[in-house]
C-alpha cells in the first residue's frame, strides 16, 4: 500500500513539474514586457556652485552661478558672463569673489540676471593682468561654457577694480570673443605698475583699436582716489575718437566702490542681452554724470503735516512714526532710531543714509479720495513693503 501511494505522489509531482516547465517561457515573456519604473533623477543643482580646474598641474577653486531655470537636458544655450573680482577678494578658497559686484547683484535680484556666470579667483600673490591669470580665467570660462551650455554668441566680460584691469587685457587679447563688456572703477594704468603712465599718449588708443566696435560700458565714482576717474575718461576719449561704441557713467559723490551701484542698475543686464555676435557695428559715445541721489524739492508745512502719523506694516506688528520738525520730515523706527526723509516730489521721499547710493529707501505715499494720506509703499533695490496709516479711515 505504501508503494502504491508513493507511486501516485511521484506521478503527481512529475505532472506539476512538466506543467510549470511548459508555462515558464510565456510567463517570462510577460515579465519582460513590463516596463521598469524610471530611475529617479537627482534634483538639478543651481545657484552658486563650487567648482575647480587643474591647469599646469595646479588646482584652482572658483564659482559658477546657474539660474534656477537652468536644465542640463533641455538643449538650451545660455548667455554667459566672465566676472573678474577686485584685489580684496584674492585667495584660494574659491568663494570670496561671490560677495561683491555682479554676485551681490544676483543675490538681490536673480530675476534680472538670466546668465550663467563664471567667477574665477585670483591667488593672493598674483594679479589678473599676469599672463598666467588671464589664461586661468579663459580656461575656466571655456570649461564652464562647455559643461553648462554657454552661448558663444552671447558671451560677456565684466570686472571691477583690479578685475577691470584684467578685463581690459582680455578685451584686447580676445576682442572677438565678447558680445559686450562692462568695467567698473578701473582702467589700463595698473596701480602696481605706475610706469605705464609714461605711455598715456598711446595706450588708450591701442586698446580702442584692438577692441574695435565691441560695445563697452564704463562706470566710475567721481571721488575715486584708488583708481582715478581720469582712467575711464581717457578710455572714453580714445574709443570716441576711434568711432567705437562706448558709454561712461560717472557717479557723482561716489568713491572707489561704484560697482555696487553699477551692477544694481536694472538697465545693465538688459544692455548686455541686447548685444550678440556677430555684432552690428554702432558708433555711440555717451558720457553721463549720475547724481548720487535724486534732486530734492521743498514742501509746505501743511503738506508735511499730512504725512505725519503712525504706520503699521500691512502683514506685521511693527510701527513706524513719521513726524515733522520745522521744514523737515523724519521717520522713527520701532527701535527708536530716527532718519531724515528728503522729498523728491509731492508724494515721494527717500532716506539719504546709504553712502554708496545703491540701496536708497524710497517711500511713496498713498491718498484717499479726500486727499488724506492712507499709507505708503516702501521700496529699496531688494524688495517692497506696504505700510498703512493708523486712524486713516476715521477722517
Amino acid at each position: 500500500m505504501m508503494n502504491v501511494t508513493m507511486s501516485r505522489l511521484f506521478r503527481i509531482c512529475a505532472a506539476c513539474l512538466g506543467l510549470a516547465c511548459a508555462t515558464w517561457p510565456a510567463a517570462a515573456d510577460v515579465t519582460a514586457a513590463k516596463p521598469h519604473p524610471a530611475k529617479p533623477q537627482p534634483p538639478q543643482d543651481t545657484g552658486f556652485l563650487n567648482r575647480r580646474i587643474v591647469l599646469n598641474g595646479m588646482t584652482y577653486r572658483f564659482q559658477v552661478y546657474l539660474p534656477e531655470e537652468w536644465r542640463r537636458d533641455d538643449g538650451k544655450h545660455w548667455p554667459i558672463i566672465l566676472f573678474l573680482h577686485g584685489r580684496g577678494e584674492r585667495g584660494s578658497e574659491g568663494m570670496w569673489q561671490t560677495q561683491f559686484g555682479v554676485a551681490e547683484a544676483v543675490r538681490s535680484h536673480p530675476e534680472r540676471w538670466p546668465f550663467v556666470i563664471v567667477m574665477p579667483q585670483c591667488p593672493q600673490t598674483a594679479h589678473w593682468t599676469d599672463p598666467a591669470m588671464l589664461d586661468l580665467a579663459m580656461a575656466e570660462l571655456d570649461q564652464e561654457a562647455s559643461e553648462f551650455h554657454g552661448d558663444p554668441s552671447r558671451t560677456y566680460l565684466t570686472g571691477l577694480s583690479m578685475g577691470g584691469y584684467g578685463a581690459w587685457e582680455l578685451a584686447r587679447l580676445h576682442p572677438h570673443r565678447w558680445a559686450a563688456i562692462a568695467i567698473a572703477a578701473s582702467g589700463v594704468f595698473w596701480s602696481y605698475e605706475p610706469d605705464r603712465w609714461q605711455e598715456v599718449s598711446i595706450l588708450p588708443a591701442e586698446y580702442a583699436r584692438a577692441v574695435g566696435r565691441t560695445p563697452v560700458w564704463l562706470f566710475h565714482g567721481s571721488l575715486d582716489a584708488t583708481v582715478a576717474p581720469r582712467q575711464s575718461e581717457l578710455m572714453y576719449d580714445a574709443f570716441k575718437a576711434a568711432g567705437g561704441d562706448i558709454r561712461l557713467w560717472i557717479y557723482q559723490g561716489l568713491k572707489h566702490d561704484c560697482w555696487t551701484r553699477a551692477y544694481d542698475e536694472p538697465e545693465l543686464p538688459r544692455w548686455l542681452l541686447a548685444h550678440h555676435l556677430p555684432l552690428t557695428p554702432e558708433v555711440l559715445a555717451e558720457r553721463l554724470v549720475i547724481p548720487l541721489r535724486p534732486p530734492t524739492v521743498n514742501l509746505s508745512a501743511a503738506q508735511l503735516d499730512n504725512f505725519a502719523g503712525d504706520y503699521r506694516e500691512s502683514n506685521g506688528h511693527e510701527i513706524q512714526t513719521v513726524f515733522r520738525q520745522g521744514d523737515q520730515l523724519f521717520e522713527k523706527g520701532p527701535g527708536g532710531d530716527v532718519v531724515g526723509l528728503e522729498a523728491e516730489s509731492a508724494d515721494s521721499f527717500f532716506r539719504p543714509v546709504d553712502p554708496t547710493g545703491a540701496h536708497n529707501v524710497q517711500l511713496t505715499f498713498e491718498y484717499d479720495l479726500n486727499g488724506h494720506v492712507t499709507g505708503y509703499l516702501l521700496q529699496d533695490n531688494r524688495h517692497e513693503e506696504h505700510w498703512v496709516k493708523l486712524g486713516a479711515g476715521s477722517k
